[in-house]
């Protein structure tokens, strides 16, 4: 916001400038108004600050940004995100490919649904107004952004990329699990490492203020760093004669980020509605007869929209032309996709490899196969009658 602002009052600056050039330029009549129009152009500005939601930059962008990382072109970070991107350039680029990663999972995991993750180009907050909400939609994305920085530096550190971390040092000597005994050897993930990081880069924009939205967030982003770490692994190499696994050796490994999607994609559809509480130092639930603990929950404050029209205050994107599944009656279904508004039907022709042959040697030799399938859009929002009445 506050880049904004001094943007909006450089503009006023150079506009009254230009305002007193052209009196000095044309004559003392323009000049004897300059004091109205500036005056104009001053309440003008003030409006636009106020009544202009903030739409904040966000560090999502670093994965638009690819191999051109450089720390004070980044928009959207903070300064303590910046000072650790100056003092860890290597580590940007890490959290740059963790954030594809990242991204393409929401979209997948959000492929059926009317809400599909949709990222908008060259725009720094990726997800556009989308998420000035403070819905579950929003929490997902912090959740599994967190999770994603986790994932991306953890496997950094293990594959030797950063100067900073290795191999976690910690897992040394021998322990048991349900198989025996083992010896810890090779690499285990330093995901203690990658939460750490995570938590001092992600978290701090969050750590500037203390409101509902920042409270939302930092406990979302802590679910979505400790989901990573749920589904660490024990992978083991067997020594001995043949093979006989006598001997083990172990290490502690990441499981596919898709795990971890899978996971948060359920947290999200048992997302906890809360408030803020009177002091300001926390939350409570909304639902007055909920047990239980929202530790380890998605919480959200506000309901989502529908996502059914465009909607740009909103950042609704609307579901027209979306393909849908006619015979389905989950989110998928053109029934929920459509929103009701019914559907358009194309038959369009499907090539596949058919009839493979293996040919000596060494190829596979197939034969393309077309078939004609239909395929169902859901059709745009039709306009009411009166509207077009002159």
């Amino acid at each position: 916001m506050k880049g904004r602002n001094m943007f909006c009052l450089m503009k006023f600056r150079r506009l009254s400038d230009s305002s007193r050039a052209m009196g000095i330029r044309h004559g003392s009549k323009i000049q004897h108004h300059s004091k109205p129009i500036s005056k104009i152009y001053l309440i003008f500005i003030l409006l636009l600050l106020i009544f202009t939601p903030r739409v904040d930059s966000s560090w999502w962008y670093i994965g638009a940004l690819g191999a051109r990382v450089i720390c004070d072109n980044i928009p959207g970070l903070v300064n303590k995100q910046r000072q650790l991107c100056q003092r860890h350039p290597d580590l940007m680029q890490s959290i740059g490919e963790g954030a594809k990663e990242w991204i393409k999972e929401c979209q997948h995991q959000f492929r059926h649904h009317r809400w599909n993750c949709s990222t908008l180009d060259r725009d720094h907050t990726v997800f556009g107004r989308v998420m000035l909400r403070s819905s579950r939609e929003a929490a997902f994305v912090y959740a599994i952004s967190s999770a994603g920085v986790v994932y991306a530096i953890t496997r950094a550190c293990s594959q030797g990329e950063l100067k900073i971390c290795n191999c976690d040092g910690h897992k040394r000597g021998q322990a048991s699990d349900d198989k025996g005994k083992f010896d810890w050897g090779g690499c285990s993930d330093n995901i203690n490492y990658g939460i750490k990081f995570a938590k001092a880069f992600v978290d701090a924009r969050e750590r500037m203020v203390k409101d509902a939205r920042a409270l939302m967030n930092l406990h979302n982003n802590r679910c979505g760093r400790m989901a990573v770490k749920r589904f660490m692994k024990l992978e083991c190499k067997c020594h001995g004669v043949s093979g006989s696994c006598s001997l083990r050796t172990c290490w502690l490994a990441m499981s596919d980020f898709r795990r971890t999607g899978d996971y948060l994609r359920k947290k999200y559809n048992t997302a906890i509605e809360v408030t803020m509480n009177q002091d300001g130092t926390g939350f409570m639930v909304a639902d007055k007869d909920f047990q239980g603990s929202t530790k380890n929950e998605l919480v959200y404050v506000e309901n989502s929209p529908d996502y059914c029209l465009t909607d740009r205050s909103a950042g609704s994107l609307g579901t027209a032309g979306r393909v849908c599944n006619k015979s389905s009656r989950g989110t998928d279904g053109c029934e929920v996709m459509c929103c009701g508004r019914g559907y358009d039907t194309m038959r369009v022709k499907h090539v596949t490899k058919c009839e493979c042959k293996f040919k000596w040697c060494c190829a596979v030799e197939c034969k393309d196969c077309e078939d004609l399938v239909d395929v169902h859009t859901c059709k745009p929002h039709k306009r009411p009658d009166w509207l077009d009445i002159t």
